[in-house]
């Protein structure tokens, strides 16, 4: 730039010079008018060029400095519209968003950080050399270490190779130093400043599975108690009746027909605390599937026919043939339309039966004109029914049948009348 400028001022300079020493002056005036254009002539030349380079080394020291991280440096304002004012605004404006963005992703840090420490669940990242990048406190509980001694070390060092080999989503059995039992594992990639990483997140199950247990015991005690409760209340106190009445003097006239009745209660509860237990184990005890070739057309016109209480309609589907436990899946289907029969009773509605086929599963529906589902929360809960006489392991058998090929049973109210819809979806090829 200094260059440029002295070479803009050659020629008038060398005019004047010419001027000056052709002309009828004196050598004090040449002399004093020569030096003048001379510094006048550098001046203005060093004037451009720190007008330019200022503020280009005023940049240069920006982008220095925003390479460092420090974003605090700003370039004075000109207050004039050109170039390169425009050019040290948009630099400026360019930090501010830098500095925005690195403020956010530290507290974005921050709080991943906050939360990996406060979670229940252990952490570690693993670069490309299975080296330990990462571990939150709950890892550090889980192996027994806090985090400076085992921060750089291998998994193989920290007896940790399992983590980092076999199915990315898997359950083991695993004594840590900071637990034993059953283990969630979970694995997935991820890359951090183009290096590959690995996210090793260990869920112990052991408690999860002990809660749901106890639930369990929990809900068949009460469902136990409850049924016991029932059967066993009514044959005590007719027991202490009949046994006042037998030591009674003189006994009735009718006490022979108060024995009677009095037995035919106690064995009247007696078969149907048989029957709860009988339901109860076919319930807890359901056999694996033996799966068969099964045609679902020829089982559902069948089942269809063996009930005559409602019309039953089979809408039919196309050819079907799956891998399934036909006595299982007959006692599924028989279940569902069952009900579906029981409901259109009190209606005088009838039934359809149909059934529709994708690449990988098998859907049957059974619609009913019933009065629909009133409570849809207790519907697979087992031992409860609303019906007369009903048992109450229908729809939760029906369900564990479906669960065990791989599918699913769901009911739903119909939203074009009153009725209830129930869905089976089976997998076509279940192995």
């Amino acid at each position: 730039m200094f260059l440029l400028a002295l070479g803009a001022g050659v020629v008038p300079a060398t005019v004047a010079a010419v001027i000056l020493w052709t002309g009828d002056f004196t050598p004090p005036v040449q002399w004093t008018l020569t030096v003048l254009i001379v510094l006048f002539w550098v001046g203005f030349a060093a004037a451009v060029r720190s007008t330019v380079v200022r503020p280009l080394q005023t940049l240069a020291n920006m982008q220095a400095a925003v390479r460092e991280g420090d974003f605090s440096m700003r370039p004075r304002r000109t207050g004039t519209n050109d170039s390169l004012s425009e050019l040290m605004y948009e630099v400026d404006q360019l930090s501010s968003t830098l500095q925005q963005q690195r403020l956010g992703a530290f507290e974005a840090d921050a709080l991943m950080r906050k939360v990996l420490s406060e979670i229940d669940v252990a952490v570690f990242t693993f670069n490309s050399d299975h080296r330990l990048r990462l571990i939150n406190r709950a890892g550090e509980r889980l192996i027994g270490q806090i985090s400076e001694r085992v921060l750089g070390k291998t998994a193989s060092e920290l007896n940790l190779d399992d983590l980092v080999a076999g199915d990315d989503a898997r359950t083991m059995e695993r004594n840590f130093p900071g637990g034993s039992g059953r283990w969630g594992i979970r694995r997935t990639k991820f890359r951090q400043s183009g290096v590959p990483h690995e996210l090793v997140v260990v869920t112990d199950l052991s408690r999860a599975l002990r809660e749901e247990e106890r639930q369990a015991w929990q809900r068949l005690v009460r469902v136990l108690g409850h049924e016991l409760n029932n059967s066993l209340a009514p044959i005590k106190s007719i027991a202490h009746t009949l046994e006042s009445l037998v030591r009674r003097q003189p006994r009735p006239n009718d006490w022979e027909d108060d024995v009677q009745r009095g037995l035919a209660v106690i064995s009247e509860r007696s078969e149907a605390l048989a029957r709860f237990v009988n339901d109860y184990s076919r319930l807890a005890r359901l056999p694996k599937p033996n799966l068969q070739a099964v045609r679902i057309g020829s089982m559902i016109r069948r089942i269809g026919s063996l009930d005559s209480r409602v019309p039953v309609h089979v809408i039919g589907g196309p050819d079907a043939t799956i891998n399934a436990d036909p006595d299982q899946l007959e006692q599924l289907l028989i279940n569902i339309l069952r009900n579906a029969i029981d409901a259109s009773v009190e209606t005088r509605g009838s039934v359809s039966v149909g059934w529709d086929l994708r690449p990988d599963e098998l859907t049957i529906r059974v619609i009913d004109e019933g009065p629909g589902i009133a409570n849809a929360s207790n519907l697979f809960v087992p031992f409860f029914t609303t019906k007369q006489g009903g048992s109450g392991i229908g729809l939760p058998l029906s369900r564990q049948i479906a669960e065990s090929h791989g599918g699913r049973v769901s009911l739903a109210n119909r939203r074009d009348r009153t009725g209830c819809e129930a869905v089976i979806e089976l997998p076509i090829d279940e192995h």
